[in-house]
């Protein structure tokens, strides 16, 4: 079957069938380049997935208190790249605090003789301060210092997915070199 159409210069006559396979070509064309698209859309997805599941699951400091002479439920603070849990333990029960690094608006330590004890203060936070007691002093200086090099990363908005552990954990190091008396 034949398609007959008048123009100005006569008779024109067009075949379906190549009507048909031209139009299936240029949405073939679409469908391909809607397909690349989508296709790098994912790659990206997939990408920022794999660096955030990568920046979750990675602890850079882990402590815990300590008290005389035997802490049967010590507390423990982990610090992993987006945020730090706080877990308190009780006889048959714990607690957990998560707190996003970008929450965080200050963190103290008040030593006294044998121990410190680390404040951190949250903009989210019910309480708005999560006091851990029966610290090590170092140990509370570090994760501090840690904290405070996580926060200018994050304010600064640097990808520290890019790191090793260890390269990471000296970078904010060096960033929090602040004198601390004790």
């Amino acid at each position: 079957m034949t398609i007959k159409i008048n123009d100005r210069k006569g008779r024109v006559i067009i075949w379906p069938k190549k009507l048909y396979t031209q139009m299936k070509g240029k949405m073939a064309r679409e469908i391909e380049k809607e397909t690349q698209s989508a296709d790098k859309q994912n790659r990206l997805d997939d990408r920022i997935v794999a660096n955030l599941v990568k920046k979750s699951n990675r602890i850079l400091a882990s402590i815990s208190s300590h008290a005389f002479p035997f802490d049967f439920f010590p507390n423990a603070i982990n610090v992993e790249e987006g945020r730090i849990t706080i877990i308190n333990r009780h006889f048959l029960s714990s607690e957990v605090h998560s707190v996003d690094i970008k929450d965080i608006s200050n963190v103290f330590i008040n030593t006294t003789v044998f121990f410190s004890q680390l404040i951190i203060i949250s903009k989210t936070f019910e309480e708005n301060e999560i006091k851990i007691r029966n610290l090590r002093t170092k140990e509370a200086v570090f994760v501090r210092r840690i904290i405070e090099g996580l926060r200018i990363f994050k304010n600064n908005q640097i990808d520290t997915s890019n790191y090793t552990k260890e390269e990471l954990v000296t970078k904010l190091e060096e960033l929090s070199t602040t004198e601390i008396v004790t």
